[in-house]
């Protein structure tokens, strides 16, 4: 399912950080074989977010690098002097320290730590000096926003708003350990509701620290804000005069919430304590002129305070509809719509001044820069070429981006907003870069079988020799509705997977967003359809040159592309001798009584699996992948975490349960501490040691 995401820093109990050592220097053997390697790969750096300090000079930003042995990382905040190229880290590996943000006067930097043993807010010096613990909220916080004026800040922590858990209803029996729900959603995600959810308390900022907490959603709200799962504090945003919080709520309980993408944008009064919906109000001319019944999130306010800018999606229930760029008028109360000429989404807005609007938006298989004004123009692209730009920060006219490829994770660039041309700043990983060689990245347009253009990455081997013969794979994009870019990967990296010797085909099949809005949403509905066929198109492409091995060609994929692997499984007419399907949807009844977030399945599958009038919803369930099994005859690999909600495990011990019992040979591998994905790094060592050997064992 689509992710797209920032987490917040979880709360931890109380303990003292402890200093990890990190020499992630290549040894004589990876720089002799020159060949990137998962080893090789969790080496890397990985840069976040960054931002300029208020006057442009001073890039600001944090990268996380970890330990394999001690199966942890270790994140540190940089600058970066813009004109000289000069880093500086700012902090050790004494302790944890993420999220930086400068102050509106650019001498000082905010930062989440937990070197006082829990996650609370620090401030320190722009040179690093003078740090101090601003926070001391019991247990920790989840994430912060600090207003341009310096006297006020936000800070998300959980709130116990209801009584799941037995223990908390029954006092006396302080040891069972059984949860009681009489309603939806009993988990989400990666968690069990037990009672608590994350709320936004605003408290006044002084030298002395903080004081007043308020919990501005109430301690009685059974609700999240920022939304569930992900807790994205770009979800929240002070007024330049710090008077007004806007935030993203969807305050909804039980089953409607788990049929529901409505989310508002909501603005909280400082002085007065009040608050307002600005996507549930009627103009001062006292008309409904728009309905926001999807999904809306992002304020972001003006230099001068008179509006927001906001995105939202149209369709309520459809997590992966187009999100268009709108601007809230304060004094009028009316809407207006930047971006209807745009088949495009738009993410991470910025305002350039009052009358202009930057943000980021998918196209044809990249993320570009773009820009519109709030006097009905249209969009203007600023920059091109095969990468994914994936954040952005202007101030004084400048623009600092991160930018990724396929071949290469996030660096630090500068756009030049006038004519779009990107200067590279940083090369936080040139120790990996200059000893490892990376394959080439082929851009194709594949014919598809109703006579469309579908553009399909094809990574090659490094030291590709056109004379030989590689064996070959088709990645399946997860989603459904998510680009398969120029990204780069920890877990499903292209370049790893060419480095092992195998030719990857990546198509951006029908459901992958940034070929516009059709392309994107005839996926909803036709899982069995032509997506499927799109695949197919991209691997029969690629299997006429005389390079690919066809007798060895292998289908892999992750969520909606695991799916994909086990329907494929069934009716692949014998191209493909391996399979793996990572967390992949296997029985469609049966998922739909186990996930958690129902609007998706009813979005698309088309409904629930009861109505037989629905014939959208019974074309969906006729085609679920376990109806196939009789046709199941090639070697698969099925990878499961056992916190993975969205995509209960069971789907996969089903698949595995048939696979065996039909006597085809396959293999389980359960992760019990992961969710969706894999992110520990000794887990992910263990999922590339098994995914390439059962790839090696069958396709070479």
């Amino acid at each position: 399912m689509a992710m797209a995401a920032l987490t917040l820093a979880a709360c931890a109990p109380k303990e003292q950080p402890t200093t990890l050592e990190i020499d992630n220097s290549l040894t004589s053997a990876e720089i002799s074989e020159a060949r990137l390697t998962p080893s090789v790969m969790w080496k890397m750096g990985r840069l976040a977010s960054a931002s300029l300090s208020p006057d442009g000079k001073t890039a600001l930003y944090a990268v996380t690098r970890y330990n394999m042995s001690e199966n942890r990382g270790l994140t540190q905040i940089y600058v970066r002097d813009m004109a000289s190229g000069t880093e500086t880290a700012l902090t050790d590996n004494t302790s944890n320290n993420n999220d930086p943000q400068w102050s509106a006067d650019g001498k000082s930097i905010y930062f989440m730590s937990n070197r006082s043993g829990e996650m609370q807010l620090w401030q320190m010096a722009a040179n690093g000096s003078a740090p101090k613990q601003i926070t001391k909220v019991e247990g920790g916080i989840e994430g912060y926003g600090v207003a341009p004026t310096a006297d006020k800040l936000f800070y998300i922590k959980k709130v116990h708003a209801t009584d799941i858990k037995s223990s908390d209803r029954y006092k006396d029996m302080d040891k069972s350990k059984a949860r009681i729900y009489d309603d939806l959603m009993s988990r989400h995600w990666d968690y069990w509701d037990e009672g608590s959810y994350s709320h936004i308390f605003v408290a006044d900022l002084s030298a002395d620290g903080i004081s007043g907490d308020k919990d501005i959603l109430g301690a009685e709200a059974a609700w999240d804000a920022p939304l569930a799962p992900f807790f994205d504090t770009a979800e929240i945003a002070w007024s330049n005069n710090g008077k007004m919080l806007a935030y993203t709520c969807k305050p909804l309980t039980g089953a409607e919430y788990a049929i529901s993408t409505d989310s508002d944008i909501f603005i909280y009064n400082t002085e007065d304590g009040s608050t307002l919906n600005i996507n549930k109000i009627k103009t001062n001319a006292g008309m409904r002129i728009m309905e926001f019944v999807g999904y809306d999130r992002y304020p972001v306010w003006s230099p001068d305070d008179k509006q927001l800018a906001f995105c939202s999606m149209a369709t309520p229930g459809y997590e992966s509809d187009k999100d268009r760029l709108f601007v809230y008028d304060l004094a009028s109360k009316e809407h207006q719509y930047l971006t209807p000429n745009f088949d495009h989404s738009a993410s991470n807005v910025i305002w350039g001044d009052g009358s202009t609007l930057y943000f980021l938006s998918a196209i044809e298989g990249t993320q570009q820069v773009c820009r519109v004004g709030t006097n009905g123009s249209e969009v203007e692209v600023i920059t091109s070429g095969d990468h994914d730009i994936a954040s952005m920060s202007i101030a004084e006219g400048k623009c600092l981006t991160t930018l990724m490829t396929i071949s290469r994770d996030k660096e630090l660039y500068e756009v030049n907003l006038a004519d779009g041309a990107l200067t590279q700043l940083s090369n936080i990983n040139a120790h990996i870069y200059d000893n490892v060689k990376m394959g080439n990245v082929e851009k194709r347009w594949v014919k598809t079988t109703d006579g469309k253009e579908m553009l399909t990455w094809v990574i090659l081997p490094p030291d590709f020799d056109p004379t030989k013969k590689y064996p070959t794979l088709l990645y399946c994009e997860g989603g459904p509705q998510s680009v398969v870019s120029q990204g780069w990967s920890y877990r499903w990296n292209f370049q790893l997977m060419a480095a092992q010797g195998y030719v990857v085909v990546a198509p951006n099949r029908r459901g992958c967003p940034s070929f516009g809005s059709e392309w994107r949403e005839q996926i909803s509905g036709d899982y069995a359809g032509q997506n499927i066929k799109d695949y197919l198109a991209a691997i029969d492409e690629v299997a006429k040159e005389p390079w690919c091995d066809e007798e060895h060609l292998g289908c892999v994929g992750a969520s909606y592309g695991g799916y994909s692997v086990f329907y494929l499984a069934g009716n692949h007419d014998k191209r493909f001798k391996a399979l793996i399907a990572h967390c992949g949807i296997f029985n469609f009844e049966s998922m739909y009584g186990e996930t958690e977030e129902l609007f998706f399945i009813n979005h698309d599958y088309g409904g629930n699996y009861w109505d037989k009038s629905n014939a959208i919803a019974q074309r969906s369930y006729a085609n679920s992948p376990h109806k196939f099994v009789d046709k199941w005859d090639t070697p698969i690999l099925i990878i499961t975490g056992e916190y993975d909600f969205r995509i209960p495990f069971t789907q996969s011990l089903q698949a595995f349960t048939a696979a065996r019992l039909k006597g085809v040979d396959a293999r389980l591998v359960e992760f019990e501490n992961e969710a969706h994905q894999v992110f520990k790094p000794q887990n992910s060592m263990v999922w590339n040691r098994e995914f390439f050997g059962w790839l090696d064992k069958y396709l070479k």
